[in-house]
């Protein structure tokens, strides 16, 4: 088959295309910078550009969709730009192509209101209630390639839940950083229970994906692990892995998330550089359980995790030692 991977720049990107290449599939990538594979078709430009990603879908058979803005602060009409109308144009284009299958790499996120959620499947996304202009944007999104599935062009959308390991700069960057520099707190008590997905693992749900369209075609499913731990767990085995100390300090969730917030109009007001020490959505990750059911998931895709959150750890902590 031959596939395009949108986003090929990313951690979850360049592991999908390693997957691609290493089951036979021919593979074209379209992102802004060279992604360093040798076997691949490549694409320099942005999916907001009508030429690049027509050019990028000719021939193609099937789309893996993973460009999108991450950033946890920006300006919304950033966000709209590359994910709302940027996914437009790749479906409409995929669609134009004659393209057969396609998978939008979206995220649990827009379904999440910021109330805890243990042992669910995937909900509807729902722009309304989702928080932040990534998770809001990506809900439209979601909603509209889903409600465009149909016989010629199934879609399905997979969420993978905080895709980890060596290299990942969203969130073990930031908690390493935050920790090495006495700037990461416990929020709340630090014993909600949050699901995690290795990054070997999310790659291969969004290939099992791919080959079992047309049969999931208009669903969603999150993706995870299935090993959901504490977030205290969690931050202590990735500082410990970068061997870094982390003695935090508590506080309180509620304080966390209001001060966040507060952070962030700041930041969004003065247009500062960077992003600020904590987002709402961040704090609000960091101290409410969120955890899925995986039975659904794994029977439709018929996948399963290669990588338990054990032998990530392993790994983690020798691609430190290797830095």
């Amino acid at each position: 088959m031959r596939v395009l991977v949108t986003g090929a720049t990313s951690l979850l990107g360049r592991h999908t295309v390693a997957r691609l290449l290493d089951a036979g599939h021919d593979v074209v990538v379209l992102q802004r910078t060279p992604c360093g594979f040798d076997r691949v078709v490549e694409h320099l430009g942005s999916v907001t550009d009508a030429g690049v990603v027509d050019a990028a879908m000719a021939g193609v058979d099937g789309v893996i969709h993973l460009a999108a803005k991450v950033d946890p602060v920006g300006d919304w009409a950033d966000f709209e730009a590359i994910n709302v109308d940027g996914t437009a144009a790749v479906h409409a284009a995929a669609r134009a192509a004659g393209v057969s299958r396609f998978v939008y790499v979206s995220s649990p996120s827009v379904a999440h209101d910021g109330s805890s959620i243990s042992g669910e499947g995937a909900a509807p996304a729902d722009p309304e209630r989702a928080h932040g202009h990534y998770s809001v944007s990506k809900a439209m999104a979601e909603r509209a390639v889903l409600a465009a599935s149909d016989p010629t062009m199934p879609v399905v959308a997979v969420r993978p839940h905080l895709v980890i390991g060596p290299g990942d700069t969203q969130l073990i960057g930031r908690i390493v950083d935050r920790a090495r520099n006495g700037r990461m707190p416990l929020i709340g008590s630090g014993l909600a229970l949050v699901d995690t997905t290795w990054v070997d693992n999310a790659a291969t749900s969004l290939l099992a994906a791919l080959d079992a369209l047309p049969g999931v075609g208009g669903r969603a499913f999150v993706v995870s692990n299935g090993e959901p731990r504490t977030v205290h767990e969690l931050i202590a085995r990735i500082t410990a892995a970068a061997g870094v100390d982390w003695s935090p300090r508590t506080v309180p969730a509620r304080a966390a998330i209001a001060g966040a917030a507060a952070a962030e109009a700041v930041w969004e007001r003065s247009r500062r550089d960077g992003e600020p020490p904590m987002t709402a959505f961040g704090a609000e990750q960091l101290s409410t359980a969120h955890w899925f059911d995986q039975r659904e998931t794994r029977s439709a895709l018929d996948w399963a995790p290669e990588v338990s959150l054990a032998n990530g750890w392993v790994r983690l902590a020798a691609s430190f030692g290797e830095g």
